[in-house]
């Protein structure tokens, strides 16, 4: 009986040791420390259609007479710190060097009430008004800042590339240009939102192994979960926002030059630009996992890798200047 106990014990020891090494392996994600930048970090809140909604701003020390105004989204059962974080502060640091406002919102518990459909989160179940609430949010920085509202911009993780797309097909009104990260459109049977049918300058950032949002198109799953739908491949996400802009063609490919000789993977674009439209561009990045680009930080390996050929934020950043050029 004893000697069943020590191996029992002996087990026990080895299953935890096993657990213990796949979380760090698999679930960890960098260690990370904001950067020492001199704007203001606030937080804020409001009541909308009767629910308390709340978000973190960062304020630039040296922020523009008319700032433009960029919502940055996060992903599924996440926050608006988790996604500063995602991102390496990087929004943050375009923020300080360029003087517009970052909103970091936080979801209805956790999470986004997007364009897809059958999605099973409260968001989706409850139809919370999402699209309203980041209204106010933004008229909240007209009002308080004096915010151009012909430079509003959003962008997000997953999740919250999903509700960039649908501020695009619903309230084009709302933002002058979007980008979404490891998104894809959802197909048609999927959608559960209305398509406006009016072209808005967009981003597509893309990774090829992204082990959620699959590159080429098909189920969206996480961790079992299949509710999310089916979503068309990243060239066809970027192919119907260049449609509705009346580009032709297969657009511009670029290679885009190696930055960090130690990472494996690498980038490559398609842009589609003429005098008069909304820009799109598809940025893949190949070898790519369900994370934000960036110069140091790798996010959980369970998401795939995290490529340091670029800084995901400053990119965004300069697409979205580029369609609304700011005084600076």
């Amino acid at each position: 009986m004893r000697k069943l106990l020590k191996i029992l014990v002996y087990l026990t020891v080895l299953l935890l040791l096993f657990a213990a090494l796949a979380w760090w392996w698999y679930l960890r994600a960098d260690a990370v420390e904001p950067p020492a930048l001199p704007g203001q970090v606030q937080t804020g809140s409001l009541e909308h259609d009767g629910k308390s909604r709340h978000w973190l701003a960062y304020i630039p020390e040296d922020i523009e007479p008319s700032p433009a105004v960029v919502l940055v989204m996060h992903g599924s059962m996440g926050t608006g710190e988790q996604m500063r974080v995602a991102a390496h502060y990087g929004f943050d640091v375009q923020a300080e060097r360029h003087g517009f406002i970052v909103i970091y919102p936080d979801g209805y518990e956790k999470h986004w009430n997007d364009c897809r459909g059958t999605a099973d989160y409260a968001a989706n179940l409850e139809d919370i008004d999402d699209v309203g609430f980041l209204r106010s949010v933004v008229q909240r920085m007209v009002d308080e800042y004096g915010a151009d509202s012909g430079r509003v911009f959003a962008t997000g993780l997953s999740n919250g590339g999903q509700m960039a797309y649908r501020l695009g097909l619903e309230a084009p009104d709302l933002v002058t240009a979007i980008a979404a990260i490891a998104a894809s459109l959802p197909v048609d049977s999927s959608l559960g939102c209305e398509k406006s049918g009016q072209a808005v300058a967009t981003l597509v950032m893309n990774g090829t192994l992204d082990p959620v949002n699959p590159y080429e198109g098909g189920l969206v799953e996480i961790f079992g979960n299949a509710s999310r739908g089916t979503v068309l491949s990243s060239l066809a996400t970027a192919q119907y926002w260049a449609g509705l802009a009346g580009h032709e063609g297969a657009g511009q490919q670029h290679a885009w030059p190696r930055q960090n000789p130690g990472d494996d993977t690498s980038v490559k674009s398609v842009e589609w630009s003429a005098a008069g439209k909304p820009p799109v561009s598809l940025v893949t990045i190949v070898g790519g996992g369900h994370t934000v680009p960036n110069a140091v930080f790798n996010m959980p390996r369970i998401l795939g890798p995290t490529s340091h050929q670029l800084d995901g934020p400053e990119v965004i950043w300069a697409f979205f200047d580029s369609v609304a050029p700011g005084p600076r």
